[in-house]
């Protein structure tokens, strides 16, 4: 029976885990949407709404993939591969490029004073999604690299939609922990089923917590030298 369980978990896991991701963008942003695309005063950039569209073809393609791969449809998802090579090129020049937008126009337009620290998390969240995503590329050929590679990219695509989630679910300053469980499903899978944890995550799941330990600290004791340096940004 557990070696049962062990090849259904084998077989569907990144299947149900590009699900789960869905699943939580689309509630955490449910929250959200209404006020800040369809029916926004003020109105908002329109660079807004091209993120919001690259961001979740992200999400759907990572969906796609994961069918791919579950159906043995390995060589579409090699030649298909190329199109996600370039979205994910194109997502932490966009991500940067929001948070270069909209922290500005939340502390001159909406009024937001205390907003302008905040643009470390989407700058951050970029560098945690590029770096697993670049080694997802370069370790192309090997499978067991590249799509835990890809998850962990895509679970850090989920700390704004984890922000968005309503208070009695967390504390505004431990969205990251959601992102992180999500990858520790990654964990659990492989000693399940491999019976060790996989490289990737022995050091990509820490070297995540450590770096979203400091982004939260630098928020939450107002670093003076990050906040003259965000408060220059904003202008």
């Amino acid at each position: 029976m557990t070696t049962k369980r062990a090849g259904l978990l084998d077989k569907y896991f990144y299947f149900f885990m590009s699900l789960l991701i869905a699943v939580i963008v689309v509630y955490g942003f449910s929250h959200t949407v209404d006020k800040a695309l369809f029916h926004p005063d003020p109105p908002r950039p329109l660079l807004l709404y091209v993120h919001g569209a690259v961001f979740s073809t992200w999400v759907i393609f990572f969906i796609f993939q994961s069918a791919l791969i579950r159906t043995h449809n390995v060589r579409i998802h090699r030649m298909t591969g190329w199109f996600g090579v370039a979205l994910g090129v194109v997502i932490p020049i966009l991500g940067v490029s929001i948070a270069f937008t909209m922290i500005p126009f939340d502390v001159h337009v909406l009024h937001a004073t205390h907003a302008a620290p905040f643009i470390l998390v989407p700058l951050f969240d970029m560098v945690e999604f590029t770096i697993p995503f670049a080694l997802a590329i370069y370790w192309r050929k090997k499978p067991e690299f590249h799509r835990r590679l890809i998850l962990m990219a895509s679970c850090a695509l989920t700390a704004a939609a984890f922000f968005r989630f309503p208070a009695q679910f967390h504390a505004d300053t431990f969205f990251y922990a959601g992102v992180d469980l999500l990858i520790l499903l990654g964990v659990v899978r492989d000693l399940i089923v491999d019976r060790r944890v996989h490289p990737v995550y022995r050091y990509g799941l820490p070297a995540f917590a450590l770096a979203q330990s400091i982004v939260m600290y630098t928020l939450i004791t107002t670093e003076p030298h990050w906040l003259k340096i965000a408060n220059a940004i904003v202008g």
